[in-house]
């Protein structure tokens, strides 16, 4: 899989100007560094990655709640398997800064190991995301694993402690994006916290295979992970 292929579409559809395409483009391998980091900090291969070429924003009709998603998890079925992406927002790697990008790319990595291990489990069938911005976040962050659990780099793991403290905010991109992203009219994506659940076949469920070496390297990671939340306790 191209992970600019919708990029390209873009520009060729005329919705994302030759600019903003070229600048991606540039500091895509800003995104490769982070990956070949976190497979070198972690052991572990990182799951397919694509490049969204518009910000995904949700909203809740309830509140004045508005966030602005930068990369998602997202598990595809397919005719008699589960492929999990990472689907990561164009205007990230246009204005992030290095250690932005790669604490995001853990963070969903962190995902990606969680699903990992429910799916194998078969502890998911529908999971259901709060439609509250503020009841995600701490959802968020109470079921992921510790990052000291996955990752042996200290560097990554102080970016990914100091940015997701009680979720992810970085103002100075925030102010980027709406001045440069939305200020130009450049692609938005617009969805409901209460829609963006990940619903699996149960009987889909039961005959996937996963790879035996990724599964006891994940019931390691748990083994320490569950050490550290002991710690943390008492």
């Amino acid at each position: 899989m191209d992970p600019l292929k919708q990029i390209n579409d873009a520009k060729n559809a005329g919705t994302l100007p030759p600019k903003i395409f070229d600048l991606i483009q540039e500091r895509f391998p800003i995104v490769l560094s982070g990956i070949t980091r976190i497979e070198k900090a972690s052991k572990i291969k990182y799951p397919i990655v694509y490049v969204d070429p518009s910000i995904t924003i949700t909203d809740n009709s309830n509140s004045t709640d508005v966030g602005i998603l930068f990369a998602r998890t997202i598990p595809v079925t397919l005719k008699k398997s589960i492929e999990i992406v990472i689907q990561i927002s164009a205007p990230l790697i246009a204005y992030g800064l290095k250690g932005t990008i790669h604490a995001i790319l853990a963070h969903e990595f962190l995902h990606y190991l969680e699903l990992i291990s429910r799916i194998s489990k078969m502890e998911i069938i529908s999971d259901e995301i709060s439609s509250n911005l503020f009841e995600n976040v701490y959802s968020d962050t109470t079921r992921l694993l510790e990052p000291k659990s996955v990752f042996d780099d200290v560097t990554l793991i102080s970016h990914i402690t100091k940015r997701f403290p009680t979720g992810f905010r970085d103002y100075k991109l925030e102010d980027k994006i709406m001045k440069f992203w939305f200020g130009n009219k450049l692609p938005v994506s617009k969805i409901s916290l209460d829609t963006n659940t990940v619903k699996l076949n149960p009987n889909l469920l039961a005959n996937i295979k996963f790879d035996e070496i990724l599964l006891q390297q994940l019931e390691i990671i748990q083994a320490k992970n569950s050490k550290l939340r002991k710690k943390k306790l008492y």
